[in-house]
């Protein structure tokens, strides 16, 4: 049984008649976290848009193995007046509960683990509101949200945006734990070079108007495509 989840063929990406990134063609397997890296610009946001269905594609094709069931996580700072943390997180479990009967014992379970796992340790923090905290409580909030809809695939834009490090170790170090042990397809855009060095599965390294490699990170680096996607030595800031 083939262990592939996300896959495309022949993918390009882009706006209107703005292509941003050609012919793009790889696959993602069950069970592994990938992390995305690349400048500005080279299309890390728009592949991941495009993948959850968000924007279409300007050709080619994508698949995935259970298409209605994609977590997805962006960087878009959100605003919700009025609305607790509980029900921001209760949003990844409307897909299986019903109007009427709405949230059971086992739902309100999963919302308060998928809030722990993400660092909050404090049960009544569910009660506050969701505009009261920083940026980066929001970030792991939304994380949450994500992690509660229990979901096969999860794609995330840079999760660790207004994260402080410690913070950031434990949602990486969460996202790779829940890829093995779950066996889910985990496929994150971020800027934390040693962290996704360290951390990831592969590396889908892009490069702007080139496309992508997809290898593991040390073959990657023997390589030297980091140097050639950055154009400059990223591992060596001192010249």
């Amino acid at each position: 049984m083939s262990n592939v989840s996300i896959s495309t063929n022949k993918l390009t990406i882009g706006y209107g008649e703005t292509v941003i990134q050609r012919d793009l063609t790889f696959s993602l397997n069950a069970g592994e976290m990938v992390c995305m890296l690349g400048p500005n610009g080279c299309g890390k946001s728009t592949l991941l848009r495009t993948l959850a269905g968000l924007q279409p594609a300007l050709s080619g094709e994508y698949t995935h193995s259970d298409a209605k069931n994609i977590a997805l996580v962006l960087t878009e700072r959100l605003s919700m007046d009025n609305t607790t943390v509980h029900d921001v997180v209760a949003l990844g479990r409307y897909p299986y509960s019903s109007f009427l009967d709405g949230l059971k014992k086992g739902d309100e379970a999963i919302i308060e683990d998928s809030l722990r796992r993400v660092g909050f340790a404090d049960t009544s923090v569910s009660q506050t509101f969701f505009n009261a905290h920083s940026d980066g409580e929001k970030q792991r909030i939304l994380i949450a949200k994500a992690l509660a809809q229990q979901t096969p695939i999860i794609l995330l834009d840079e999760p660790t945006a207004h994260l402080d490090l410690p913070h950031r170790i434990l949602i990486l170090r969460l996202l790779r734990t829940l890829a093995h042990e779950q066996n889910k397809t985990i496929l994150i855009s971020t800027h934390e070079l040693d962290l996704a060095l360290a951390l990831s599965d592969r590396i889908l390294l892009m490069t702007p108007g080139k496309g992508i490699q997809l290898d593991t990170a040390e073959n990657l680096r023997k390589s030297d495509a980091f140097t050639s996607a950055f154009g400059m030595d990223i591992f060596n800031p001192l010249g």
